[in-house]
């Protein structure tokens, strides 16, 4: 199965740009002010415009106003959700729009259990757990406490590199791969070659 490649954490036009041309699936834009990969939504909207088709911009957020998620949204109708915080189901469903919940994975946790509170989900984000960071972290979680069979698609994220990505695909098998970090140059500025050597570790891998 082809794996899909999610480069979060895009911050400019030129960095979205480049993604897309080496193969990203989607594009993550985080509006969570305290992340230093923080986009704006008038700046996000218009890079929205400027993507060719199958490209998905997906829209991040963080425990967030609802006056925030619907500015965002009403911008273009080719957005995707990302909740990353607590929020619960009938929150995520609210929007009308389709969305993937992120769930931080840490020892003990009932993998199974935590993806079956979303079931209108499209996807689930498995990410590495860190106390008071919401994500991007860049740490790796254990992957061996992803059960078989999950009732939704997963999204790996969590310290993904271009040099741990084809292992993280035959270890998993993941619908789909998330990186932010793992292709950086600086916060919020991508690397244009990790960014290829990503995409293709994930597409051969």
């Amino acid at each position: 199965m082809n794996c899909r490649v999610k480069i979060c954490g895009i911050t400019n036009l030129d960095d979205a740009l480049v993604a897309c041309r080496y193969g990203a699936d989607a594009l993550g834009f985080v509006f969570y002010e305290k992340s230093p990969r923080y986009v704006a939504p008038d700046v996000a909207n218009f890079i929205v415009t400027q993507l060719p088709p199958f490209v998905t911009p997906v829209a991040l957020f963080v425990d967030a106003d609802r006056s925030l998620v619907q500015s965002v949204i009403s911008g273009s109708s080719r957005w995707t959700i990302q909740f990353h915080g607590g929020e619960p189901e009938s929150e995520c469903i609210s929007y009308q729009r389709p969305y993937m919940k992120a769930l931080r994975i840490q020892q003990g946790d009932d993998v199974a259990a935590l993806v079956d509170q979303y079931p209108s989900a499209s996807a689930i984000l498995l990410d590495a757990y860190k106390a008071g960071v919401p994500g991007g972290t860049g740490e790796v979680f254990d992957w061996s406490l992803i059960p078989v069979g999950l009732s939704k698609p997963i999204v790996l994220a969590g310290g993904l590199t271009p040099s741990n990505i084809e292992q993280a695909i035959r270890q998993v098998k993941p619908y789909a791969v998330d990186v932010s970090g793992g292709v950086e140059l600086s916060k919020g500025i991508k690397s244009e070659l990790k960014v290829q050597e990503f995409i293709s570790g994930a597409k051969c891998g």
